[in-house]
């Protein structure tokens, strides 16, 4: 809880010196917006650090959701897919990429490291080849209730961002008060130790990627209709950083066997904060990933 609370008060620091600094950090629309944001990288966050959790890593987020962009868009605009058959198609093809990985990680044996690194380069190669090396877009159609989902509000709260809140306490209820959430800080522990304990650590891992892309693919949805445009070349480009960064600055460790959902979600909103302080306080777009860095 320590870690928590230090990170919390950082996040409250910075937002109070922002707000003196430029009185527009707490409008109405930046707030908003901020927010919105909190919401679409937080969900997926979360899937990074239940992967962190077990002692792994998942570097091929971002490529994955160009490859799901294009898909979703081709499904939608080109094939006429109705848009449930067409949303739910694109998050199971992503659960489908995380059982991929986790077969080659438990199965094979190899490093989740090479694993999702050759993940990162072959989906970013597939959507850039699917799509033709073409931008791929929804035009102005609202597909029902996906566009809803990214630019609409409920009330004066952003939809990501209560999408995140439902999904947070849905993993906090998993990752904190189930069997399986005490399986996966076992593994991150000690995997040797956790397998002689009677524990198929093979299937926690495997459920952690898994899951790890299910939260991925809700999110992939979510950019893919917040910026309404997908080019597959960069399309999601060093989103899987931002993930680990989050998990990271929340308290999971890389070593495994530490984390907790409210470390990042604090994460997350921090760099979003970071990333809304460049805007404001006028410092050039490029310095964004110095800003952060730091």
């Amino acid at each position: 809880m320590k870690k928590e609370l230090g990170i919390a008060v950082l996040l409250f620091v910075l937002c109070a010196a922002v707000a003196v600094k430029n009185p527009r950090f707490l409008s109405a629309a930046n707030l908003q917006n901020t927010s919105r944001l909190i919401g679409m990288y937080g969900i997926f966050s979360i899937g990074m650090g239940i992967v962190i959790i077990t002692g792994g890593i998942d570097l091929s987020v971002g490529s994955a959701f160009a490859l799901q962009g294009v898909l979703l868009s081709m499904m939608l605009r080109e094939a006429h897919w109705p848009w449930p058959v067409a949303a739910l198609a694109s998050v199971a093809s992503l659960m489908a990429l995380g059982l991929f990985h986790a077969f080659f990680i438990v199965k094979i044996r190899l490093q989740p490291f090479i694993v999702t690194l050759c993940g990162l380069l072959i989906y970013r190669g597939l959507a850039r080849s699917i799509a033709g090396d073409e931008t791929k877009g929804f035009g102005s159609d609202s597909f029902g209730f996906l566009r809803y989902l990214a630019d609409g509000n409920l009330g004066p709260i952003p939809m990501p961002f209560v999408l995140l809140l439902i999904v947070a306490a849905i993993m906090w209820a998993v990752l904190h008060r189930s069997v399986y959430g005490r399986y996966l800080f076992a593994v991150g522990h000690n995997e040797e130790a956790a397998r002689y304990s009677g524990i198929s650590t093979r299937r926690v891992v495997a459920g952690a990627y898994v899951l790890s892309m299910l939260l991925a693919g809700i999110s992939g949805i979510l950019f893919a209709f917040y910026t309404n445009s997908i080019s597959p070349s960069n399309h999601g480009s060093f989103y899987e950083l931002y993930g680990i960064a989050a998990a990271v600055l929340g308290g999971c460790s890389l070593r495994g066997g530490e984390g907790s959902i409210l470390g990042i979600l604090l994460g997350s909103a921090l760099l979003q904060v970071l990333h809304n302080l460049v805007n404001l306080l006028g410092f050039e777009s490029s310095r964004d990933f110095a800003v952060m860095g730091r």
